[in-house]
């Protein structure tokens, strides 16, 4: 699959109540959490853009850009249709998005590649990833041609990703957790970034 034609989009402007501070700028180990996500993405994109509200620290690459996020307060549809206006506005020639969130240290190109390597393009304008039947709404593979679409739904009143790709219509490619790793165990408090702080510290011995 040609991935020259998505550009990667890292969602950064949630409201982190539930860990009561910004946890994309977390330490965790020697690095921040949204560097994460960033270090094992940046070299398979010509272009990455990271939505969000407020100033935050980043990985230093001339390949990531900032757009704010115009439609603040709606989730995650917001920050994704923040970043397909953003690709219309700069006359960008992507055609899809590639979805990421900033608080999943364990996930890794490796499962990038596979993601890729299993979706057929002609099936569906939208893609999630999913593991032990449970599908992972961030990590997603979304059409421009369904920037209508969204922007309808959102003035409307549409929140939900789950029940928006419902209705639109998602294909999911499943993932299996190797030796009992979740590549898509995310950090929501801080006994997860506890947790965290133990699976890596096991990592590396």
């Amino acid at each position: 699959m040609d991935h020259s034609n998505i550009l990667a989009v890292v969602l950064a402007g949630g409201k982190s109540k539930r860990f009561g501070r910004d946890k994309s700028q977390v330490k965790l180990g020697n690095k921040i959490l949204i560097d994460y996500i960033l270090t094992e993405i940046i070299d398979f994109y010509k272009d990455i853009l990271i939505v969000t509200n407020e100033p935050i620290k980043f990985l230093d690459s001339n390949k990531i850009s900032i757009a704010n996020d115009i439609k603040k307060g709606l989730g995650p549809l917001g920050g994704i249709f923040s970043a397909m206006k953003w690709v219309k506005d700069n006359k960008k020639d992507y055609k899809w998005i590639s979805t990421f969130p900033i608080d999943t240290p364990f996930f890794k190109k490796k499962h990038l590649i596979k993601f890729y390597k299993e979706i057929s393009l002609d099936k569906s304008n939208l893609f999630f990833m999913k593991s032990k039947n449970k599908r992972h709404n961030i990590f997603g593979l979304w059409s421009l041609g369904l920037y209508e679409k969204l922007e309808s739904a959102l003035n409307r009143g549409d929140r939900k990703v789950e029940l928006w790709a419902n209705e639109i219509g998602v294909k999911t490619i499943d993932f299996e957790h190797e030796n009992n790793k979740d590549p898509f165990f995310n950090i929501n408090t801080e006994e997860e970034l506890e947790i965290a702080k133990k699976l890596l510290k096991n990592d590396k011995l």
